[in-house]
């Protein structure tokens, strides 16, 4: 079975999503696009070569017969209508984070999938399919350095462009409240924000940066997060768990070793894409897999939902100056751990 894809939004990400199922996996074609630059659109079907419908409207593609599932791939704002439009239809969909920009939005998104019987959203937390964080989560499901204790970690890019207000702790870390919590297999139960010195490029774009934040879970785990989107040197994502035994680290990306003009050194991605190409590439392809077979094993509505309520709990924190509580309702059986 050759499962038939439509793509809502052909902008950059949905452009590699497209090329990404056209060049490097099997058991997908697809079949649909859309998006609301429609000369966009159809320049992406011409320049990849691929035979696929441009729609008007991300709702005439999710209705559209030929469609089997849905990536959305859209602005923001949009992904609520569509997912539930996608749940309506009985079609499994890939959403790419947010879920919806509010956690109500993700609420009613579960509600509605519940009330369907059927799981069928996944959201596009791709760090779940990096290898060296499948690699840190096999060392702590297996206990190899005994009971977590704490963590540390770091989310750094070299620049931020048209970043605002508070997109720091809702938009770049919500990666690390979803990866972090399925590494633990733990939730959260309160979340603090530090606002240390502001670098000078965030100070000029009006918005602090770095933020330290700190979440505890429930099972006392204190995790330390240093979100600095402006750090200049590079693109590095750092975990350091801290264990009853022992220490375990992310593993860094590879690089080749360099010893040059009397130093040495290891060379820093500067693009986020390039750090985690591979896991996109799992990601999907675990999708399109569990798809064809009528399960849905990735991160679900659920976990989109919850990271919602985590950023909005770390903005609330940012400006109270307190030690915030994160009150998560019982996850629903449907969702069963």
């Amino acid at each position: 079975m050759t499962l038939k894809i439509g793509v809502i939004g052909t902008g950059a990400i949905g452009k590699d999503h497209i090329r990404r199922i056209r060049r490097n996996l099997t058991g997908a074609r697809i079949v649909a696009v859309t998006d609301v630059n429609a000369e966009q659109a159809h320049g992406v079907v011409q320049g990849e070569g691929i035979e696929a419908r441009v729609y008007d409207t991300g709702l005439d593609l999710i209705n559209a017969p030929e469609v089997d599932a849905i990536i959305v791939a859209s602005w923001g704002p949009t992904h609520e209508e569509f997912v539930l439009a996608a749940i309506a239809a009985g079609k499994p969909v890939l959403c790419e984070k947010p879920l919806a920009v509010t956690a109500e939005g993700c609420r009613r998104i579960v509600d509605a999938e519940i009330a369907a019987g059927r799981s069928l959203v996944q959201v596009g937390f791709m760090r779940r399919y990096d290898r060296s964080y499948r690699q840190l989560k096999k060392v702590l499901t297996d206990g190899a350095i005994g009971a977590p204790l704490t963590l540390n970690c770091a989310h750094r890019a070299p620049e931020a462009p048209g970043f605002s207000g508070d997109m720091a702790l809702t938009d770049s870390c919500v990666h690390e409240y979803d990866v972090l919590r399925w590494l633990l297999d733990d939730d959260y139960v309160s979340a603090q924000v530090i606002m240390p010195r502001s670098c000078h490029l965030g100070e000029q774009e009006g918005y602090q940066d770095p933020h330290v934040i700190l979440l505890r879970t429930r099972q006392g785990v204190h995790i330390s997060i240093e979100s600095f989107v402006n750090c200049q040197y590079g693109y590095d994502i750092q975990c350091h768990v801290t264990g009853e035994k022992g220490i375990a680290s992310l593993p860094e990306p590879a690089s080749v070793h360099l010893r040059l003009e009397a130093k040495s050194s290891d060379g820093i991605l500067v693009d986020w894409k390039d750090r985690f190409v591979d896991a996109f590439d799992v990601e999907f392809q675990e999708w399109i897999n569990a798809t064809a077979r009528g399960e849905m094993d990735g991160p679900s509505a659920w976990d989109g939902y919850v990271v919602a309520l985590t950023a909005d709990a770390c903005v609330k924190a940012k400006y109270s100056g307190l030690i915030e509580p994160i009150s998560l309702p019982e996850c629903p059986a449907f969702y069963g751990r």
